[in-house]
Parts: structure tokens; sequence; C-alpha cells
């Protein structure tokens, strides 16, 4: 796959983003578009490709382990009894075109191909909304339409058999620091406590920069949230969390996640004014 020149994303008169649509990587990569860098409006990097400890992490993205047995997230598979295998299952987002590309956002258009058979088309769009002179956020919405021409279900490593890893959907590779982020909700202070719960928005503190992540609809907002700070910086919906998520022929899974990109430490009261103000945007 021969790499293009990245998409530039603006807000606010300043590059905040960079959009790579066909990376030049490995197969095991599941290779897929992706974000990366995305920056504060001060230019602080708040995303992380390719990293030592999960090189199949891209910056932000949609990337799901588990089409009908097909991995497009990258890495290992985690199969039942037998734990993270290294299988030749892994599937490709292919980047079809823009249907709009404006300075401060697009819309894609996408085909997840396995095996050579497309087994879902994508409806991609991004949008860089200004919020603040210290924030802006990230407003994507992704729609997963089954064009296989059978029913398929999406699953995670939770439903295969691995206990509190549900990720799969929408996911955000933060940077790696020298200490841990800071993770809260909106009710809630710590990793364990906001991690595979339903809330309305998590947040995750860094040096200098702060991630407020929300469910931007209501189908969105029932999705548990998957979250990592002290193994790696990351945060993500969880698309399949007690159980598959079953997608009929033609059918179609959506999802809006809105994510606050701030420069400098929000409390727990700056976060949710924020939040508030980028999904009503």
């Amino acid at each position: 796959m021969t790499p293009d020149a990245p998409t530039v994303l603006r807000c606010a008169g300043r590059v905040v983003a960079h959009y790579t649509t066909r990376p030049g990587l490995a197969l095991d990569h599941s290779p897929r578009p992706y974000l990366h860098p995305v920056t504060t409006l001060g230019g602080r990097p708040v995303t992380e490709t390719v990293p030592a400890d999960h090189r199949h992490h891209l910056g932000a993205g949609v990337a799901v382990p588990d089409v009908a047995g097909h991995n497009f997230w990258g890495g290992r598979t985690f199969v039942r009894g037998r734990g993270p295998v290294a299988l030749d299952n892994h599937g490709v987002q292919r980047h079809d075109g823009f249907k709009l590309l404006d300075p401060d956002g697009f819309v894609e258009e996408l085909s997840w191909t396995a095996g050579g058979e497309r087994l879902l088309r994508e409806h991609r769009t991004v949008a860089a909304v200004a919020l603040t002179d210290s924030a802006w956020a990230l407003d994507l919405t992704f729609s997963l339409t089954n064009a296989s021409g059978r029913d398929l279900s999406i699953g995670s490593p939770a439903t295969n058999g691995r206990p509190g890893a549900a990720y799969g959907g929408f996911f955000w590779r933060a940077p790696m620091e020298a200490t841990a982020p800071v993770v809260f909700g909106a009710d809630a202070d710590g990793e364990e406590a906001v991690h595979g719960v339903r809330s309305d928005w998590v947040a995750l503190a860094g040096e200098g920069w702060t991630l407020v992540f929300a469910g931007a609809t209501a189908r969105t907002s029932e999705d548990p949230w998957f979250v990592r700070a002290a193994e790696y910086p990351g945060v993500g919906s969880s698309l399949a969390h007690g159980e598959r998520l079953a997608v009929g022929d033609g059918e179609t899974v959506v999802r809006r996640v809105v994510t606050v990109v701030a420069d400098g430490r929000l409390d727990r009261d700056g976060a949710a004014a924020l939040v508030r103000k980028a999904v009503a945007s």
C-alpha cells in the first residue's frame, strides 16, 4: 500500500491534526486511516502512533479487533482458551475517497476488507470545532454498514474470553509521558472507577493537556468506556462489551464521539462545561 500525504485539519486558523488515509504499514498492523499528530491549540501533541508498547496503535480513529473473526485492530487476536495468538486474519480499512474536504473537516467513504471480501462500508465525518482560546473539539461520527451479503457480528477480546478488554470502536492513543495521566469522569476518579463504565464523559489529563471524551448521541452513550492509564494512555469506546454486537445484512451501526482537546489541566467543572459546549456545537 503506497502512503498518501496526510490531509491537514485546521481550527481557529491553526493546524491541529493531520489525517493519513493510506498508511504504508504491514498487514499485521491492520492498516487504516488515522489522525496523528493531533495537537492542542498551543501546539502540544496529544496522540501517539506505532508506540513501542503497542505497534498497532495508530493515533485517533476507528479500530475493531473482531469483525466476523477478522482483525481490524492490529496485533495478535485473543482466542478463547488460547490467549493472544498471531493469526493471518488482519483486515484493511481502505480509503475510497472524500465526499467533502474542507479546512476544518471532511466526509469520507471507506471499505473494510478482509480475505478479498468487503465486509463493511463506512461513512465517516470528522470536524474540528473551536471552543475557547485554549480548547477545541474533534467531532467524529462513523457509520458502519454490513455490505457482506450475510449477517455479521462484532466482537472484542472480552466477548472472546478476556475480562476487562472490551475495546473496539473509536480509540484514541495518547502519548506516553514520565507519569501516567490523571483519569476522571463526570462523577468518578481514577482508571478503575471509569473503565468499563457508562458515563457521559471521561477525561485524561497529562502534562499540560487534557482530553475529554463524550458519547454525543443517546446510543453512543450506552457503550461503556475502555480506559487505560497506568499501562499506557488510551481511551476508547466498547462496541462489544458484554456480548457480540449483531449487524444484520444491510444494517448500519452509527456512533458519534466528541473529544475536547485542551491546553492545561482541566478540573471536573471545566471539563463538563467544555463537553456541553462541544456536543451542542
